[in-house]
């Protein structure tokens, strides 16, 4: 089995994030799916503008490169308003220009989230995944992962209590495995032109 080493970024940055637990959770378990997580922060990034695009902040630059030097990426997303943090999407935006430098071109990505709330981040998983296939990024649509979170199921550092869930997103882990797989190939036919003129 291939090892790939995968950039994790967590779509908050609140200090008591359980979206950020599930992302421990996903990095204790994930050498046993032939996974490498490291955390790609995003807290630091200024706000997008195209006033950056001829000099890039070095935080933004630096980003970027995070994004570039992983096999895959898995997004990690809390549900704010049935959509995206916006500092996330900020995140997606920094990646994805100046124009023809879009760091998530053929880069595959799985996306999971965990919430509160009984639908488990799944409008914001939609519209992650759309906002990813613009960037022309593959991304594991099957299995879906829409976790709803209660009391002691994931500790502060990461601990998974249940083992239903534990082996779910074990599982969870060997289809992100198998994805990255069978995008990879595809990586060099698709050209990183992609955005918006803003």
């Amino acid at each position: 089995m291939t090892t790939y080493d995968v950039g994790v970024i967590v779509g908050s940055i609140s200090s008591t994030s359980i979206n950020r637990r599930l992302a421990r959770a996903l990095t204790a378990l994930a050498p046993q799916a032939g996974l490498r997580l490291t955390d790609i922060p995003i807290g630091n990034l200024p706000m997008y503008s195209a006033d950056h695009d001829s000099a890039i902040p070095s935080e933004a630059a630096e980003f970027k490169r995070a994004i570039e030097a992983s096999d895959a990426i898995i997004v990690v997303t809390p549900e704010y308003n049935r959509s995206v943090p916006g500092v996330l999407k900020n995140a997606l935006d920094t990646a994805s220009r100046p124009w023809g430098d879009n760091s998530f071109a053929g880069k595959p990505t799985a996306v999971i989230g965990v919430s509160v709330g009984v639908i488990g981040t799944a409008a914001a998983q939609q519209h992650l995944r759309n906002i990813l296939g613009f960037l022309a990024s593959p991304t594991l649509t099957q299995p879906e992962a829409y976790l709803q979170i209660r009391e002691g199921l994931i500790t502060d550092d990461g601990i998974v209590t249940d083992e239903g869930t534990a082996d779910f997103l074990m599982s969870w882990l060997m289809a992100a495995h198998e994805h990255f797989d069978r995008a990879r190939p595809a990586v060099e036919a698709i050209p990183s032109v992609t955005g918006s003129a803003a």
